[in-house]
């Protein structure tokens, strides 16, 4: 993560980056206090300008590895790198997996030098050496010293237009090299097709075809300058291409109008600017080159200073959800946070509404704005539960996008992990579903109702995918018939608890019935004579041998092991509890888990399982709501003896500040919440469960003008269990809160003690949810 300044003058908010170690000028208030965003260290994360939830995330990338060698460049850029080859418009933030680095530019002002070089020999190629100490980031806004190129560079962003200023040095030409064979995640023949068409003396315009992460993406761009184009040179690098067609009109690269390959590059003039300036505006599209020339209107005129302060202004109005105050690096992770959470999922439609959805075609949005970057695995455990507080018609958003996405998906289901309108397949699940029904549970209007439950059905009942059909056979899925099955059969299995949640309360019972019946097929893959999750065969034995700690692609589990996942049924916890053998046997199992001695070379071969303590693995999501369990077998003191284990080791204020990935704001959502004091185990429930409160005040400003504070009486590093709780001023006798209660507005107030109240909800009648009674 990189370093911030966080002010808050007379109540409002504002937050100003710089990366470690760096300080610069700015006229702040003398209480300001240094925070951290994600700047490619271990959580994937990006340091460029973009909106909240913005089209465009314009960020520098530092290298381009083979495929194969891509993981740790998954955002583009790495805080251990030195050199930077160029400013590309779209990143992911936190993916453990990559794509985009589309429509790449670098300023220079020397030789035109074709290919990007390497790291290690400088000058090699376009790329520049950078230092940190000539680098500044805030939420909107980047700057760098290229050292090589001798060009300041600052970005900003709206939401669908990149800003460029580059600064050259006095008397020195402004030269950009525009890259679109660049991507992020690259191999041989990713890029399917490109265009650069020349419009006028400061647009150019064109397009990008790619089979990457989500095949046949187009991404369509208008890029606009400040100054004309004095010469340009225009080259396809495409070799070994059997034949061309006839030439069209031009004689050289540097006077033809349309330049169309699969390896495009353009060396772009613009001679001696008087005032040694040029900026650059990107537009980007799924829909066509005009659509990309009208998203540039959403930016007009040439004040670099003006759209920073619009895009400052947007954050301010994002972050000032939410008022925290607490010790120093503790605000500043936890803002830090709630900036990564608000990144995706990203607008995804043009500004006359159109976009491009799962079928590969135009769609027009009515009514509502198009998202897309769902990475839903992750993020429906607590990143959408946070917004449906802080931002409820942004999640409305959300919701229509996924039931837009069914009604002209090809397969006629709900999105898996989309980007870019196009459909991945990556993880498992169909969890747009928990999505849908905890908005629709939460009573979020602006959707309809009937419309989400039949494209929630579809999905659940679509044989085809990962299994289903055997899901639907045998009541769980087979290993010998699918892989990941302990996995996918658990998933599936709260899947559709929330179906069945949601067609309760439409009162729709035998829907209702149906999906709470499937709900318990978690049962089927459980083991109460090892107490593991287990791969069972379609004869019905439990797969051997048996290992709980082995871990594979194509394994029982999906990026985990038995003991990363045979505690996901977070709708019927009770069940669980009875197959351990009561509050004791759940509770010893846990600590089990958490205090384990684990060789490191055990989870050394999978990359996402990681931020391990005892087999505990906060770097992935199927661990997410394991210190939480604590409170349903009657000890939210052991949750509280975790909560505080699990921060003051998987968060700080380094560049290496976030275990794992960052996974599009998950990572952050869950600190976010766990920092209020409760949690979403299972969302659908309406319900939090309390852990323990890291701020000793939080406010979040709610819509409607309400607002709900969290205050914490005696916090301290020494003070880490909670005495009592109370609500509105009354004793809280409950270890969850209600989703009502919290937007309803009013006060929950925590008494912390060095000393844990273990009489505090033990009983079985204050306990969260389960669908099954304890």
């Amino acid at each position: 993560m990189n370093t911030t300044k966080l002010l808050l003058p007379a109540g409002a908010l504002a937050l100003v980056l710089a990366l470690p170690a760096v300080s610069f000028a700015q006229t702040t208030p003398a209480a300001a206090v240094d925070v951290f965003i994600g700047t490619g260290g271990d959580g994937h994360t990006f340091p460029g300008a973009t909106r909240p939830f913005g089209m465009i995330q314009l960020s520098p990338d530092t290298q381009v590895r083979p495929f194969r060698q891509s993981y740790p460049w998954a955002a583009g850029y790495r805080y251990e790198d030195d050199s930077i080859l160029g400013f590309s418009h779209t990143h992911f933030s936190g993916a453990g997996h990559s794509d985009l680095g589309d429509v790449l530019l670098m300023p220079y002002s020397a030789e035109t030098k074709w290919e990007p070089g390497y790291p290690e020999r400088p000058f090699s190629g376009y790329r520049s050496r950078f230092s940190h100490k000539d680098e500044q980031a805030s939420p909107g806004y980047y700057a760098v010293k290229l050292l090589d190129n001798d060009v300041d560079v600052e970005l900003t962003a709206s939401e669908r237009v990149g800003l460029h200023r580059y600064r050259y040095q006095k008397g020195a030409e402004a030269k950009v090299m525009l890259d679109l064979r660049n991507s992020i995640y690259d191999y041989a023949g990713k890029n399917l097709w490109s265009r650069i068409r020349v419009r006028g003396d400061n647009m150019i315009t064109g397009m990008r075809e790619t089979r990457g992460w989500a095949p046949g993406r187009q991404l369509y761009f208008a890029i606009q300058f400040s100054h004309p184009l004095v010469s340009r040179d225009i080259r396809n690098f495409e070799r070994d291409v059997e034949y061309k067609g006839f030439a069209g009109p031009g004689k050289g690269t540097g006077d033809k109008a349309v330049t169309e390959g699969k390896a495009l590059a353009a060396a772009l003039d613009f001679g001696v600017p008087a005032d040694g300036q040029l900026e650059v505006k990107v537009a980007i599209s799924a829909v066509s080159e005009d659509g990309a020339v009208a998203n540039l209107n959403e930016m007009k005129g040439w004040d670099f200073d003006a759209e920073r302060a619009k895009a400052t202004a947007a954050w301010n109005e994002a972050l000032g959800t939410v008022s925290i105050e607490a010790e120093p690096d503790t605000r500043k992770m936890v803002y830090t946070a709630l900036y990564h959470a608000m990144l995706a999922p990203s607008l995804f439609m043009d500004s006359d509404g159109q976009y491009r959805g799962p079928d590969n075609a135009v769609h027009q949005a009515k009514g509502f704005r198009f998202h897309s970057t769902f990475s839903l695995w992750d993020t429906y455990r607590a990143l959408h539960p946070l917004m449906t507080i802080l931002q409820p018609e942004r999640d409305v958003d959300f919701v229509r996008s996924l039931i837009e996405s069914q009604k002209v998906s090809p397969y006629g289901i709900l999105p898996v992990w989309q980007f870019a309108g196009q459909e991945t397949w990556c993880m498992i699940g169909y969890h747009a579903v928990p999505v849908i029904a905890d908005a629709y549970m939460k009573g979020l209007k602006g959707f309809d109702a009937e419309e989400a439950l039949k494209a929630m059905t579809s999905s659940a009942e679509y044989g085809p995918y990962g299994g289903l059909q055997y899901y639907m056979k045998y009541g769980y899925v087979p290993i010998d018939l699918e892989p990941e099955a302990a996995s996918k059969t658990v998933e599936y299995a709260f899947d559709d608890w929330t179906i069945a949640r949601m067609a309760e309360k439409m009162g729709k019972k035998d829907i209702a019935e149906k999906y709470y019946k499937r709900a318990q097929n978690y049962r089927n893959s459980f083991d109460v004579k090892t107490g593991f999750l287990r791969a069972r065969k379609s004869d019905g034995q439990f797969r051997e041998p048996f290992n709980p700690v082995q871990s594979n692609f194509g394994s029982d589990y999906t990026e985990g092991s038995a003991w990363q996942y045979s505690w996901y049924m977070p709708h019927d916890n009770a069940g669980l509890i009875k197959m351990l053998g009561g509050d004791a046997g759940l509770q010893n199992k846990i600590d089990m888990e958490f205090d384990a001695k684990v060789d490191d070379t055990v989870y050394s071969h999978m990359e996402d399982i990681s931020g391990l303590i005892g087999h505990y693995a906060h770097g992935n999501e199927p661990s997410h709501h394991v210190a939480y369990l604590y409170n349903y077998a009657g000890a939210p003191w052991k949750t509280q003896q975790r909560l505080t284990q699990v921060v003051a080791s998987q968060y700080n204020t380094t560049p290496q500040g976030l275990s794992g990935n960052d996974d599009l704001g998950q990572m952050s959502a869950w600190l976010a919440f766990t920092a209020f004091g409760f949690y979403p185990v299972a969302p659908g429930s309406n319900e939090y469960v309390i852990g323990r409160p890291f701020l000793d005040k939080a406010v979040l400003n709610l819509p409607g003008g309400k607002h709900f504070t969290v205050r914490a009486i005696g916090l301290s590093k020494e003070n880490t269990y909670v005495a009592s709780v109370t609500l509105n001023g009354k004793p809280l006798a409950q270890s969850f809160i209600r989703h009502d209660q919290i937007t309803a507005g009013g006060e929950l107030v925590f008494t912390m003690s060095s000393t844990p109240n273990k009489e505090w909800g033990a009983a079985k009648n204050v306990r969260p949810y389960t669908q099954t009674a304890y």
